[in-house]
């Protein structure tokens, strides 16, 4: 389940906590706190224009990952990028996470697409966009992560 992330929400995290009465998983992070304090700032500023910004992944009331949107929307489309805690992570809540995303999004009148990269080594971030019924739309290269892999779901 995805629950959207308030400013709130990331100043808990930022200080070691869980929020909202969940639980935070005990043998490993879902962000290193530079990671966390670089997508509060950029939700934040995202927020100023649309909302939601940033989602909680949650299992069985446990903080497992997050998914926010990356870049300020612009002509329907909306850049997602997610991460699942390690210790989490080839259990499904990823793919689960997008799904419900795209749920979001497809009834969201000011989304017509949903746009994700993936590093081309990256196999499980491809198949969860591809199990969310993404496409490949293309590839390029970025300085600092290298090839990439460009995706592309349409909700409208």
């Amino acid at each position: 389940m995805i629950i959207e992330a308030t400013a709130h929400d990331f100043a808990v995290l930022l200080r070691g906590a869980a929020p909202n009465d969940l639980r935070l998983v005990p043998d490993s992070a879902i962000a290193p706190p530079e990671v966390l304090q670089m997508l509060a700032d950029l939700a934040g500023a995202i927020r100023t224009g649309f909302a939601p910004a940033a989602w909680l992944i949650v299992e069985d009331g446990e903080l497992v990952g997050l998914c926010s949107v990356a870049r300020p929307p612009e002509d329907g489309e909306v850049h997602i990028g997610y991460g699942v805690a390690a210790s989490r992570q080839g259990r499904g809540a990823a793919t689960r996470a997008i799904a419900e995303l795209l749920t979001w999004a497809g009834a969201d009148p000011r989304v017509g697409r949903v746009t994700a990269e993936t590093g081309v080594d990256n196999l499980a971030s491809q198949r969860v966009l591809e199990r969310n019924d993404f496409v490949r739309i293309g590839e390029r290269l970025d300085v600092e992560d290298g090839r990439l892999i460009c995706w592309q779901a349409v909700t409208d």
